[in-house]
């Protein structure tokens, strides 16, 4: 397993994060690289993807997590700084899980969460990478693209032009049953302090307990938590 600090856990953790970082692995490959046993190397790899070191691909495969980039660009995310304040509020407020979505090309990547601690979760590990063509988090984040992007995600996107003027105009989405069945989600706009849409902050959970009319329920209190990243975002006087 490479160097030994004589800290028996760091060591097959930094084991687990440098062979999937190198390269994207099957739990049962990530064994085989690291010699591990199975439940370690499982454990391990999640603990991982709880501080966002790791993630899972499309595929299932553990690879490099959101948090790599931003350790080796040498400063912390100011989004995500930012969110670890405000998300657990609206998690609090809500009882449902809570995300932040950063656009990455025609995916949307989830930089930041809040589960409950207890019952039935929408669970969006972070890190995941999930389609622009489906949901109220890739409603928000292509509603204020500019029009060549929101093209290119209603040639493959469930929405329309028409729904995300709808979208803009009353400053909130929601989605039943669009990006996975029985799970609904509504979403608000992050704006930088310039007045950028620069992410979508989301909630999302069962059907049976989000409704039919997910927005309606939540949209003051997203708008309101869009709000307190924006505000956290600006630079000190």
């Amino acid at each position: 397993m490479g160097q030994h600090s004589g800290i028996g856990v760091l060591d097959k953790a930094v084991a687990v994060l440098t062979a999937a970082a190198a390269n994207p692995l099957t739990l049962a490959e990530l064994c085989a690289v690291t010699g591990l046993p199975r439940a370690t190397a499982h454990r391990l790899a999640v603990g991982l993807e709880v501080h966002g070191l790791l993630t899972r691909d499309a595929g299932g495969r553990w690879c490099q997590g959101p948090q790599l980039a931003v350790l080796a660009a040498g400063a912390p995310d100011p989004l995500v700084r930012a969110s670890a304040g405000v998300l657990p509020e609206l998690r609090d407020i809500t009882g449902e899980s809570v995300q932040v979505y950063r656009a990455d090309g025609l995916s949307r990547v989830c930089i930041a969460v809040a589960e409950p601690t207890s019952g039935l979760r929408d669970t969006v590990p972070l890190g995941a990478r999930l389609p622009m063509t489906a949901g109220s988090g890739a409603q928000v984040l292509t509603a204020w693209a500019d029009p060549a992007y929101r093209r290119a995600v209603l040639a493959q996107a469930g929405f329309t032009e028409r729904s995300l003027d709808q979208v803009r105009r009353r400053g909130w989405a929601q989605s039943v049953a669009e990006r996975e069945a029985g799970v609904a989600s509504a979403s608000a706009p992050v704006r930088s302090p310039a007045g950028e849409v620069i992410a979508a902050v989301s909630v999302s959970g069962p059907v049976d307990r989000m409704g039919r009319q997910p927005g309606v329920r939540w949209a003051q209190d997203l708008v309101a938590a869009a709000r307190a990243l924006t505000a956290a975002l600006e630079p000190a006087s």
